[in-house]
C-alpha cells in the first residue's frame, strides 16, 4: 500500500502519528522489496540505510512520553501475516554471513554472546511493525503508537539495534580491508561461550561476501 493510499488527504503529514506510521511502512516495504533478490549486489548497504532511518522512528517513540491506548484490552487485529517466506528470502541472500554474534543486554555483566540470524531478526521486526500498522489502518491511532512503542521497547527496537551493529561491522570490514574470519559452523541452534564464538569466527574472507553483497571490493 503506497503512502497516498495509507493516509486520508485531510490528515496532517506533519502529525506524529503520520510520521510514525509512514515511516514503518516505508520500512515494510523496503524490506519486502529487498527480499525479492532482484537487487542482491546492494543488498546489505541497502538495509543498513534502512534500519538506521527506521531506529530514527524508534528514538522517537523512545523519546515520546508514555502512549495510553483508548481501550483497555487491545482489539483483535485477526491472523497475523506470514514472514516465514520473508525470513527464508533474507536467509538465502545473505548466507554466508546470516549469522553474527549479539550481547543481549549491554549492561547485564558476564553475559556471553549468543549466536543470531539476520534473516530471523529482519522476520520479527517485520512483524511486530506490521501488527502496529494494522491498528492504525482500522483507526485505532493510539492503540497503534502505543503498540509501536511498546515493542521498541521490548523487542523490536533491540533487535533493529543488534542487526544494524551487524551490517555496519561487515560493511566496516569490507572498506577498510579487514577480512572476516570463519563464519561455517556457527548456527542458532549451538550454545557457545564467548571464547567458541571468537574461534567460529574464522575463515570467510571479505574477497568471498564483498561483490556478492554489493560492498566495495578490496584494495590490492
Amino acid at each position: 500500500m503506497s503512502d497516498a493510499t495509507l493516509h486520508s488527504v485531510t490528515q496532517d503529514p506533519d502529525d506524529f502519528a503520520v510520521q510514525i506510521a509512514d515511516s514503518i511502512e516505508s520500512f515494510i516495504v523496503a524490506t519486502t522489496e529487498v527480499a525479492k533478490g532482484d537487487e542482491p549486489d546492494s543488498a546489505v548497504p541497502f538495509m543498513l540505510l534502512e534500519i538506521s532511518q527506521l531506529l530514527l522512528a524508534g528514538g522517537r517513540l523512545g523519546a515520546h512520553e508514555d502512549i495510553v491506548p483508548d481501550e483497555r484490552y487491545e482489539p483483535d487485529t485477526g491472523p497475523e501475516p506470514d514472514v516465514d517466506d520473508l525470513r527464508e528470502r533474507f536467509a538465502v541472500l545473505l548466507e554466508p554471513i546470516d549469522v553474527f554474534s549479539e550481547v543481549f543486554d549491554p549492561y547485564e555483566p558476564r553475559k556471553a554472546p549468543v549466536p543470531a540470524r539476520i534473516s530471523d531478526n529482519l522476520a520479527d521486526i517485520v512483524t511486530d511493525l506490521r501488527h502496529g500498522l494494522a491498528h492504525y489502518r482500522a483507526g485505532r491511532t493510539s492503540e497503534a503508537l502505543w503498540w509501536w512503542q511498546f515493542s521498541y521497547f521490548s523487542n523490536w527496537g533491540p533487535t533493529a539495534s543488534a542487526t544494524l551493529r551487524a551490517l555496519q561491522s561487515l560493511v566496516a570490514h569490507v572498506r577498510l580491508d579487514q577480512p572476516l574470519a570463519e563464519l561455517d559452523g556457527l548456527d542458532t541452534d549451538e550454545d557457545l561461550a564467548e571464547e567458541e564464538l571468537a574461534e567460529e569466527a574464522g575463515r570467510v574472507m571479505i574477497e568471498e561476501i564483498a561483490g556478492p553483497l554489493g560492498l566495495r571490493s578490496l584494495k590490492h
